[in-house]
């Protein structure tokens, strides 16, 4: 993340935001500044939206890649994966955080004082009940 990505969060994200943003993994930061980037390419303006484009992955933490290795490969080839993976010593509480993270980020994202249709919309991020927006928070997450 540059300077200037940085110095522009602060022109939006209230300060217990940013601190929000700023425990983020930094994986997790750089996709959510691309997920931003992209609602934005695709003229989204709704300061919810982006604000839950921003945090959506908050509730992931500090989890190493292997455990989101093993996440992604149990969301593409079904929960055997998280079963076997989680027999690794410290790999099943890595894998349930991931699993649980929209959950743990709508938290998160609240107690940051994000309104209730941001929180929703993260709650929401992989089945949303806000067809228009919540779509379109999906679809720029999985195009980065």
């Amino acid at each position: 993340m540059g300077a200037d990505e940085r110095a522009g969060l602060a022109d939006w994200l209230t300060p217990t935001q940013l601190a929000l943003f700023d425990s983020m993994h930094v994986a997790d930061r750089r996709h959510g500044l691309d997920v931003v980037a992209t609602l934005r390419s695709e003229a989204v303006a709704d300061s919810d939206v982006l604000l839950a484009g921003l945090l959506h992955d908050a509730g992931k933490g500090l989890t190493g890649v292997w455990p989101r290795v093993a996440h992604s490969l149990g969301q593409a080839y079904g929960p055997w994966v998280w079963r076997v993976a989680g027999a690794l010593p410290e790999m099943a509480a890595a894998i349930d955080r991931l699993r649980a993270h929209a959950e743990t980020s709508a938290t998160l994202a609240a107690a940051a004082g994000c309104s209730a249709r941001t929180v929703e919309l993260i709650r929401h991020q992989d089945a949303p009940i806000d067809l228009e927006a919540g779509r379109l928070l999906q679809l720029a997450d999985e195009a980065n």
